[in-house]
């Protein structure tokens, strides 16, 4: 990757968020791995403050990167994140994202109090139609006081729906910062055994997430038992499912690429909040593509934006519809779709393009208009 000119001004960021350094529980680390690693190659400084909790520490599957300092803070203790957030009052840029799990309220609320000249604050949704609708049903809900208060809303998906519900609870500026792929992290490699198989799938198991599951990936196991399904994630081992899919449990990040490469096709099943509103390419999409893997995807409004349908990824609406792609699908074909979808993904979608998206936003002075930005921005309108 391209290192930022040195003309250009080098920002110290404060990002606090799940974990950096665990994928353990933790969907979004690829993503602030992947938006870090390239901010970083372009010349700016990231502080990723992360809660010791959920046993994350435990489950590390990186050390600390030399791209990025770590903060590792109590779990428990109130005052840590406090004091953190006050010795992030120095940096040029203040990240809040959501779900870290512990202490969210808290942190909220101080970093959308932190104000002094030159200093940006944004909150980063890793899951916008579900705070959205959390926000909406309580009115009460203390964060919807804070959202006018940050320079910006930056969000994980959500296109055109989730930027006009954020800007209608007052968000000043809201921006989706797609998913993307890191091709030093997710590329090509030969077949394991140890994950052999007809279609797989990488998903943890979330209530708003396993009915889709079961749907996707458990109805189509049941019709079509001369198949090998194989899942793995957190959560599965008490779940019911057909004696032809084989559970693997958690999958570390060091063998996602073998995962996906292993697989005649390997399924995507986006959550419910996310389904609904669309616009929300989870980061397995992206991963697969970068392993040339051939995906099937739940239908989600947007999906063509990012891939062709037929061409570069197979689109399934229900339980069904993946049973017969699957009868349908061809080593041959299921070669050509993963090296289409690939060479979509390298051209169009790298967090190295969403790093400069990121950051001709920031470089912008808070009355700019949008045209200042536009040839940065992937623009998802929905109809």
């Amino acid at each position: 990757m391209n290192r930022r000119p040195a003309s250009s001004r080098s920002l110290n960021i404060a990002f606090f968020g799940s974990s950096l350094v665990s994928a353990y529980w933790n969907g979004a680390a690829t993503y602030y791995r992947g938006i870090i690693r390239a901010l970083a190659a372009r010349g700016h400084r990231v502080t990723f403050y992360e809660p010791d909790a959920y046993d994350r520490q435990k489950h590390r599957d990186i050390e600390d990167p030399p791209w990025a300092r770590v903060v590792v803070y109590s779990g428990t203790d109130a005052a840590e994140p406090r004091r953190l957030v006050e010795q992030a009052r120095s940096a040029d840029v203040v990240v809040k994202a959501s779900g870290v799990g512990v202490f969210d309220e808290l942190l909220e609320a101080e970093v959308a109090a932190l104000e002094r000249p030159g200093l940006r604050t944004i909150f980063w949704d890793v899951d916008a139609p579900a705070t959205l609708e959390r926000v909406r049903g309580n009115p009460s809900d203390p964060f919807r006081a804070h959202i006018p208060r940050y320079n910006f809303v930056f969000t994980y998906g959500g296109g055109d729906p989730v930027v006009r519900g954020y800007e209608a609870l007052g968000a000043r500026r809201c921006v989706p910062i797609y998913n993307a792929l890191d091709p030093e992290t997710h590329f090509e490699v030969a077949p394991d055994p140890r994950f052999d198989c007809d279609f797989a799938l990488l998903a943890n198991r979330l209530p708003d997430r396993e009915r889709r599951v079961e749907e996707f990936f458990l109805r189509p196991a049941a019709a079509l038992p001369e198949l090998r399904f194989l899942l793995g994630g957190n959560g599965w081992q008490d779940k019911a499912m057909p004696p032809n899919v084989r559970y693997v449990g958690h999958v570390y990040t060091a063998d996602h690429n073998a995962f996906n490469a292993s697989a005649r096709a390997v399924l995507n099943v986006a959550r419910d909040s996310m389904a609904s509103v669309g616009f929300s390419p989870a980061t397995r999409v992206f991963e697969a593509a970068g392993a040339a893997a051939c995906l099937i995807t739940d239908a989600w409004e947007g999906i063509e934006l990012f891939l062709e349908p037929e061409r570069e990824v197979l689109v399934a609406r229900d339980g069904d519809e993946v049973a017969r792609l699957l009868r349908a699908l061809t080593p041959e074909r299921a070669r050509a779709i993963g090296k289409a979808s690939k060479q979509r993904v390298l051209a169009e979608h790298t967090y190295a393009e969403r790093a400069k998206q990121v950051e001709a936003l920031l470089a912008r002075p808070d009355d700019a208009t949008d045209d200042a930005t536009d040839d940065a921005t992937l623009t998802a309108t929905a109809p």
